[in-house]
């Protein structure tokens, strides 16, 4: 056993059951864009059926959707293999996170095998994580009630979502491994909220005398009514469906989000090899990329589940009142916290509910920017990317600071890394609050991830090409 700082080194009872879990292998050569954009669309397909494909011998779908709150994010879809989304697979990634980052776990990251390992286990959080939650949605009486759906059903379902859960997360190492153009959760989150946007820009639904698509609703209300500006104003307010006021601020978003990703800091930096070289090191605002907000989403998401579920079994309960008391009804026929830590957490629905309730419009946006800022922060020490890290893989291409040396360029790291990860996680809850007031479209962290995930995509693609790189 490690000593107190370092944590407790239980990687290696893994390597017995190792050679069992499925890896992904990196690849050995260069793999070509064109093969990258094939994986890319061929991972996007799986995905695609998988949220189409019901889950065998379930009966129905009744009750509360348990993640109304994060459906979208989560890149899921109810009553579908694709149930689970993403959530086991960024639970077992923050659970990891945090085990390492409190000292509890010991990973040496410099270490093959410990990578190896540390793999290992975040893969067996991640289906224990789905086991859970499969049993959780089955004997909760969401596909119908468990003595009516009979043994064989019950634990085919259960199969089925951890399967699932399995399956996401060996596409997104595939991706990740350097066969695909960005991670497979990222391609999973804009996918879905791309597609929320789609649908509810034009979708053609029609009922109560309105189409639900915002823009085939303005039109509609120009060609069928002869007052223009009642129609511009009702199509740009209007409460009971999608409006232009809310597809304008995922503009506004969007083209702010793309602003600040150009913000950075560079450092000075040359090849002891090469005499007279001289280059930059692009030390981001948004340094940890999206990751604080997906990590924040997932926290909530678990919360509300947690909170939800123990909320229907033991209402009366003290504590459990305390973590959340829900109403039934609501929004879309959902319960909604009205009090305990889940109310006081969850996004206000409007700016007016958010004037009415001071309180916890003070405690949703603290936690927000306290939350992003410390999960970025943290999340710079367990994925490779802290100034030891970057410092060591600098040294090792020959790299050290223009005009100084190796110490000049770890000072330069360690000032700039971390303010970068507390200041870019702060700044990325600042753009999620302000898209979720403004009323976008597919809410704030929604419109923020997939913002963040373009941009990404948009300099792998170039990054390919500057490399020589062709599509065809």
């Amino acid at each position: 056993m490690a000593n107190k700082e370092e944590g407790l080194r239980l990687l290696p009872y893994l390597r017995p059951i190792a050679g069992w879990i499925p890896e992904i292998e990196k690849p050995q050569r260069v793999v070509p864009l064109r093969d990258k954009m094939v994986w890319t669309l061929l991972a996007l397909l799986v995905f695609l059926v998988s949220s189409q494909v019901p889950l065998f011998g379930i009966q129905k779908v009744v009750g509360d959707d348990p993640m109304f709150w994060s459906r979208m994010i989560m890149a899921s879809n109810r009553g579908t293999l694709m149930e689970l989304g993403i959530n086991p697979v960024v639970t077992a990634g923050m659970v990891m996170q945090l085990l390492v980052g409190a000292k509890i776990l010991s990973v040496d990251n410099s270490s093959r095998e410990d990578k190896q390992l540390s793999n290992v286990a975040q893969k067996l959080i991640a289906l224990g994580i789905a086991l859970f939650e499969a049993i959780a949605y089955v004997f909760s009486g969401m596909y119908g009630e468990p003595e009516k759906l009979g043994a064989i059903r019950v634990l085919l379902i259960i199969v089925q979502l951890v399967a699932a859960a399995a399956m996401v997360a060996l596409l997104d190492e595939a991706l990740n491994a350097g066969y695909g153009m960005v991670s497979g959760i990222s391609l999973f989150i804009a996918t879905n909220v791309c597609e929320e946007l789609l649908w509810k820009s034009f979708s053609p639904l029609f009922e109560q005398g309105e189409y639900e698509g915002a823009i085939v609703a303005f039109l509609h209300f120009l060609i069928a009514g002869p007052d223009r500006l009642g129609a511009l104003k009702k199509a740009l307010y209007r409460d009971s469906a999608p409006n232009l006021n809310g597809l304008l601020a995922t503009t506004v978003v969007f083209l702010v989000v793309s602003f600040f990703q150009g913000f950075q800091v560079n450092v000075a930096v040359h090849n002891k090899g090469q005499r007279g070289h001289s280059d930059s090191f692009g030390i981001k605002l948004f340094y940890t990329s999206n990751m604080p907000i997906i990590l924040q989403s997932t926290l909530l998401s678990n919360l509300f589940f947690v909170s939800k579920l123990l909320h229907s079994r033991y209402p009366s309960s003290i504590p459990v009142r305390l973590l959340g008391k829900w109403r039934e009804g609501g929004i879309g026929a959902q319960s909604m916290p009205v009090a305990g830590l889940a109310y006081y957490l969850s996004p206000p629905s409007s700016v007016l509910a958010l004037a009415q309730d001071p309180v916890r419009a003070v405690c949703y946006i603290l936690f927000i920017l306290v939350s992003c800022a410390v999960f970025s922060r943290t999340w710079i020490e367990v994925s490779g990317s802290s100034p030891s890290d970057v410092l060591k893989s600098l040294k090792d291409q020959n790299v050290t600071a223009y005009g100084g040396t190796d110490k000049l360029l770890e000072k330069k790291l360690k000032m700039y890394i971390p303010i970068a990860a507390a200041l870019g996680g702060a700044c990325i809850g600042i753009l999620s609050l302000m898209a979720d007031f403004l009323g976008a479209i597919g809410s704030g962290t929604g419109i923020l991830l997939t913002c963040g995930i373009i941009y990404d995509f948009y300099e792998s693609y170039t990054k390919e090409l500057k490399q020589g790189q062709t599509l065809f």
